[in-house]
């Protein structure tokens, strides 16, 4: 089953916003395989960050947080024009397409959850829900 959420832009909340200039493209709160909490599994649980704008924008201070408060705060990240970067759960080397947490624990309920993007003074950028409206059906 792939879990991959990846809204487009014109399914935000429904109105007609312009797309956000930085953006939550995409979710994977299922790390494929068993979650047996290996530093792989955690790093198959991400969320990607997506540059609209063909400037870079700086992410220094912004967050990216959890239902459950669980935080991540960028530091001195540069996104550049047009690019993305994937936020990874476990721990690894940060690079300018991958970020690492560096947690020992999954973030992202795989069921429902919601991630919230912030800037550097706590304005919302862009939230990803799931799972939520959804109704599993048996068969």
């Amino acid at each position: 089953m792939v879990s991959i959420v990846a809204l487009p832009a014109s399914a935000h909340d429904g109105d007609h916003r312009r797309t956000p200039k930085v953006e939550i493209s995409a979710v994977q709160a299922d790390s494929p395989g068993r979650d047996n909490r290996s530093n792989r599994s955690l790093n198959g649980e991400w969320v990607e960050i997506t540059n609209n704008t063909r400037h870079a924008v700086n992410l220094d201070g912004w967050t990216l947080k959890d239902e459950d408060g669980n935080r991540y705060k960028f530091n001195d990240v540069r996104l550049a024009g047009r690019s993305t970067i994937r936020i990874h759960t476990g721990e690894g080397r940060d690079t300018r397409t991958d970020l690492y947490q560096d947690r020992r624990n999954y973030v992202w309920d795989n069921h429902s959850d919601t991630a919230t993007l912030r800037d550097d003074r706590g304005r919302v950028v862009d939230t990803e829900s799931w799972g939520r409206h959804h109704h599993h059906n048996n068969h």
